[in-house]
Order: C-alpha cells, then structure tokens, then sequence
C-alpha cells in the first residue's frame, strides 16, 4: 500500500468545507486510487460522488481536465425574431423563461428574454442550472438585505462568472452554492465574533475575512486573535489582527492548544507536514459526519 501524504492547507480546506464525502473521496483520490472505480469502492450513489468532485475541483483540490470556455468580446446581439422563435420552437426554452418568470415574480421583456436566450446559446448552460442561477441570485439579494430581486443584467454578470468557472452542470451548482451558504455563515459568525452588527463588510474588509476564514483557524483562535488586537490597540485593527493571523498561519498555528503551546516551527505551505492530534481529530469528525 502506497503511503498517503495529506498536507495542513490540505486538510484545512476539507475542514472549513465541513464535505464528509469530498473528504472521503479526496483520501481515496489521494492514495492512487481510479476515480472510476469511486462510486463503487466507496459505496456512494453516482450524484454524491458528483457533487463530491465538484467540491474538491472548487477548493483546489482536484485537477480535472476540463474544457472551460473562453469568452471575448460582447455576447451576440439577439434579436426579437430570435427570442420568439424560441418561445415558438425550443421548448427548454419556453420552460426556462416560465420558471424564471416565477422565481423573479414578473413578466420579462424582450431585451431581458434575449439575456436569457444568451445564457442558453452563446454560454452554454443548460436550463436547469439556469434555473439554479437565478434561485441563488434571488437568495443572495434577499441575504443581503435587498427588497426587490435581482436584474437580469445582475444576474447576466453571475452567469458569466458560473460558465467560466465550468459550473454547468447540476452537481458543480449544488457544490458551489453549497461552498456559498458555509462561506455566508462563517463570514456572519466572524463579524459576531468582531462585533460589527447593522451593515455589510466593506470589500477590503471582506478580503481580510475571507483569507483569515480560508487560513482554517478554529473558532478560539480568531478569538484570541482579535481579543490581542484590541488590547494592543484599542480597537478593532484589521492590518493588525491580519499580522497577528498571518504569523499563526505561518507557524502552523490553527487551535487554541497550538498557539498555548507556542510552536513555532513554520509548516511548509502544500507539503506533507505532520498533522497535530487537533487536526487529526477534527479530520476524523468530518469524515464521521453526514
């Protein structure tokens, strides 16, 4: 048996997805074993081996060869006669926009009908991911505290996005807007943590957190963390909580046990570091779970 080598960052990623299976899947991937054979060595059912990949693919954690389109330049100018012979003849059509219709709670214009037509034909995404895209664009408008939902010209600029990220297909979307849901959630309990309540992070504060969050540190340690900023100086400092965590992180620092202890021997990023007992333990959860 090939001996397996798992890395910190590594695990930190399959920790902060909190993705029994993708954690699984990733062991079994890791150790040379035939993706093919998945389903059946592991015992998973063919769409949760899907969503699986989809979620090790998001993270970084999976190469798979993918051929993801390049666009350039403007989308193609529909015209009217293009969208009714849609509505006429392309029946994945004439569903699509009734569902669409209902999700937004209106009627679409024609320039909005040629948007959608343009997800379809110039995008190549198919219908029911289409109808999985404008749900999560409504879900995300309402999470932010907006009343009316979303344009189609805002929801035109997420469907670019989910194209050239190769989300076209029903199992890559559920990984994602999986990722989404858990990376909302653990930005709200670090703006609790942080005491910042009524409003949204600005975008500079936004990409502190998120590092800080793809960085892995347990719940104490951000905690910790923000408790010496404060005593230092005063307040909430994001340059300096951001000194502070980036330092743990490069010493391999991501429990509360690790920073008492004082390690201070750095862990090669993406090398095949020894694992602490905390992080083994946490791996060990996450693949019980689910």
């Amino acid at each position: 048996m090939n001996e397996l080598h798992i890395s910190q960052t590594q695990v930190h990623k399959l920790l902060c997805a909190k993705n029994p299976d993708a954690a699984l899947l990733f062991l079994y991937l890791s150790a040379g074993n035939d993706p093919a054979q998945a389903e059946q060595s592991l015992g998973l059912s063919h769409t949760r081996i899907s969503c699986a990949m989809a979620t090790l693919r998001q993270l970084g954690l999976w190469e798979e060869k993918r051929n993801t389109p390049v666009f350039s330049g403007e989308r193609p100018q529909y015209t009217e006669q293009d969208v009714y012979l849609a509505m006429d003849a392309d029946k994945g059509f004439q569903s699509l926009y009734g569902e669409v219709q209902r999700v937004l709670g209106r009627n679409l214009n024609t320039e909005e009908l040629k948007i959608l037509l343009g997800f379809i034909r110039y995008l190549g995404l198919p219908a029911e991911v289409i109808s999985v895209l404008v749900c999560y664009c409504k879900e995300r408008s309402r999470a932010m505290g907006k009343l009316r939902n979303p344009s189609l010209r805002t929801i035109e600029k997420e469907a670019y996005f989910w194209a050239e990220q190769g989300i076209d297909t029903l199992e890559e979307a559920v990984a994602f807007i999986q990722n989404q849901n858990l990376r909302r959630s653990q930005l709200g309990k670090l703006m609790e943590l942080l005491q910042i309540r009524g409003r949204n992070l600005t975008p500079g504060e936004e990409k502190y957190a998120k590092a800080w969050l793809d960085m892995g540190f347990e719940d104490g340690v951000l905690a910790l963390a923000y408790e010496r900023t404060c005593l230092n100086t005063g307040g909430l400092s994001w340059a300096y909580m951001n000194k502070i965590l980036t330092r743990w992180h490069e010493a391999g620092l991501y429990t509360l046990e690790q920073v008492a202890s004082g390690e201070k021997k750095p862990v090669p990023k993406g090398g095949s570091g020894k694992l602490g007992q905390a992080e083994l333990t946490a791996f060990q959860k996450v693949l019980k779970e689910g």
